[in-house]
């Protein structure tokens, strides 16, 4: 938290601030990053000329997190963004379709049931 109340004192002295967390980067140590960025959040907003950014997520849940706690912005790759398709999809559907993939790999790797 330290970089972020750096930024803070920054911006309270009028300087517009983006303030980058890799949430994804805190994820791939085990860590739920949500407490950490909405505790982030809850801090900026003592700087109104400040934006949190929820860098390098891993996954689309990672968009609705961060709507969820108010973080300004959040960079997403194209295969994340691809995967809005998704939002809503049967989950009965979604696991034949997932069965099916499986299938046919193993279906094109010589595999026979």
């Amino acid at each position: 938290m330290k970089p972020i109340i750096l930024a803070l004192m920054a911006t309270m002295l009028g300087a517009p601030s983006c303030v980058s967390v890799f949430a994804g980067r805190i994820a791939d140590t085990g860590r739920d990053p949500v407490p950490l960025m909405a505790e982030a959040v809850a801090i900026l907003r003592d700087a109104p000329e400040a934006e949190l950014i929820w860098a390098s997520p891993r996954e689309l849940l990672n968009i609705f997190q961060a709507d969820a706690i108010g973080c300004h912005i959040i960079t997403v790759t194209n295969d994340i963004l691809k995967k809005l398709a998704l939002v809503g999809k049967d989950l009965s559907d979604y696991s034949l379709d997932t069965v099916r993939m499986f299938y046919e790999d193993g279906r094109k790797a010589g595999f026979t049931l």
